[in-house]
C-alpha cells in the first residue's frame, strides 16, 4: 500500500497533532502486518504552487493500476490531482482537519470538495469532522469514516504545590488562540501561576513578537515561558510537573494536546470549538475531567482559570476524573485499526 505523507512529517523543528498521527498510524499498520511504501511530498501544501500540483500528480501518476493510496489532507484536501485518478488508483484521504473550514474561500472548497469526492473513502479525525464534512461537502454517510487519535498512557503527573502550573502545547500561531489565552492570564495575575507554552515560534514570527510585546506590557513576561519544540521525553518533564492543561485554540479537529494531557491525569480548561469536547470526553458516570469555554472569549477562560486556581475542591474532583477518564483513552493500535478496516474494504 502507497502513502503519501507531507514531507516534514518528521521534521522535529515543525511538530503538530497531525504529523504525530501520520506517523504513529503507519508505524501501528506496519506492525499490524501492512506493507507500506511511503512517498514525501515537498511543497507548501495546503497552499500549493502550480509546480507542487504537477510534482504530486506525476507521483500519483507513476503509481500502479488500482494501487491503494492513503493521502495525508493536508495534501489531498488541496490537491487537484486526485479527481484525475480517481478511476485508477484506489484512494483513501486522511482528513485531520477540513481545510474549507480554514480558509472559507470558494474555490478552496470547490478544490476540497472535488479531492474528496475522487477518494474511495475519507477517514476523519473526529465525530465533529465527520459532521462537517457530510455537511458541506455533500458525500455519502457510508464513505465517510471517523478514526480519534490514539495516546500513550503515561506516568500520572505529580504536579505542582501551588496548582498554578499551567501547560499549552501547540505551535504559536492566531488559530491556536494563544492572544487570548495572554489575555485571560492577564486577568488573574493577581494569584500564583505560570505557564509553559511548547510548539512552533516560526510558522507566524510576527505574531509571536506582538505576543511576547502584550505579556511585557500586561506585565507576565516573566510568568508566560515560550519553550518552542520540544522532544516527547523533555515534553514529558514538562507534563510531570502540570497542574492544568490549556488550549485556548479557535479551531481544532480533535484536540490531540487535551488526550495526551490527560493520558497524564492532567486536567483541562479548553475552549468548546471543533472536536475539543470529544477530546475532553467524559467518564462512564457523565463526569468531565475539565471546563469548556467559548471560542475566542478571554473573560470566560480568565474566569475558568480563576475557578482552578482559587477553588481546591474543584481542583481535586477535576483531578480525580481526570484519572479516571484516563483509563478510557484509546490506544493508537486501535486507531489503526479503524483504518485498516477502511483500507481492507477499499481493496476488496
Amino acid at each position: 500500500m502507497h502513502v503519501v505523507l507531507p514531507e516534514a512529517v518528521d521534521d522535529p523543528a515543525r511538530p503538530s497533532g497531525g504529523n504525530v498521527y501520520d506517523r504513529r498510524v503507519c508505524d501501528e499498520l506496519v506492525d499490524a502486518g501492512w506493507i507500506l511504501e511511503e512517498h514525501l511530498v515537498s511543497g507548501d501544501w495546503p497552499h500549493p504552487t502550480p509546480a507542487d500540483q504537477a510534482d504530486l500528480a506525476r507521483l500519483l501518476s507513476h503509481l500502479p493500476n488500482q494501487a491503494t493510496v492513503l493521502i495525508d489532507g493536508l495534501i489531498g484536501s488541496a490537491a487537484s490531482a486526485l479527481t484525475a485518478e480517481s478511476d485508477r488508483l484506489r484512494q483513501v484521504l486522511l482528513m485531520h482537519m477540513p481545510l474549507a473550514e480554514t480558509v472559507p474561500e470558494v474555490r478552496v472548497r470547490a478544490t476540497e470538495r472535488s479531492a474528496l469526492r475522487s477518494a474511495r473513502a475519507v477517514v476523519t479525525t473526529s465525530h465533529w469532522a465527520r459532521r462537517w464534512v457530510l455537511s458541506h461537502h455533500g458525500l455519502e454517510p457510508d464513505s465517510v469514516h471517523v478514526a480519534e487519535p490514539g495516546t500513550d498512557l503515561r506516568a500520572p503527573a505529580t504536579g505542582s504545590a501551588s496548582s498554578g502550573e499551567l501547560l499549552c502545547v501547540a505551535s504559536v500561531t492566531a488559530d491556536k488562540g494563544h492572544d487570548t489565552l495572554v489575555e485571560a492570564l492577564a486577568q488573574v495575575q493577581d494569584l500564583p501561576w505560570h505557564c509553559t507554552c511548547v510548539g512552533s515560534l516560526t510558522l507566524e514570527p510576527g505574531f509571536v513578537d506582538r505576543l511576547r510585546t502584550t505579556t511585557e506590557r500586561r506585565g507576565i513576561a516573566d510568568r508566560v515561558s515560550f519553550l518552542g519544540p520540544l522532544s516527547d521525553p523533555a515534553l514529558q518533564i514538562v507534563r510531570s510537573r502540570t497542574d492544568l492543561v490549556v488550549s485556548a485554540s479557535h479551531r481544532e479537529s480533535f484536540g490531540m494536546a487535551v488526550t495526551e494531557g490527560l493520558a497524564c491525569g492532567i486536567p483541562v480548561v479548553a475552549t468548546s470549538v471543533g472536536g475539543h469536547p470529544e477530546a475532553v470526553g467524559r467518564t462512564e458516570g457523565g463526569a468531565t475531567p475539565g471546563l469548556l469555554v467559548p471560542v475566542r472569549d478571554a473573560d470566560s477562560l480568565s474566569a475558568a482559570l480563576r475557578r482552578w486556581l482559587t477553588d481546591a475542591a474543584l481542583r481535586e474532583s477535576l483531578r480525580q476524573v481526570a484519572q479516571r477518564r484516563r483509563s478510557d483513552l484509546m490506544p493508537w493500535a486501535e486507531t489503526a485499526k479503524k483504518i485498516s478496516e477502511v483500507l481492507s474494504a477499499v481493496r476488496r
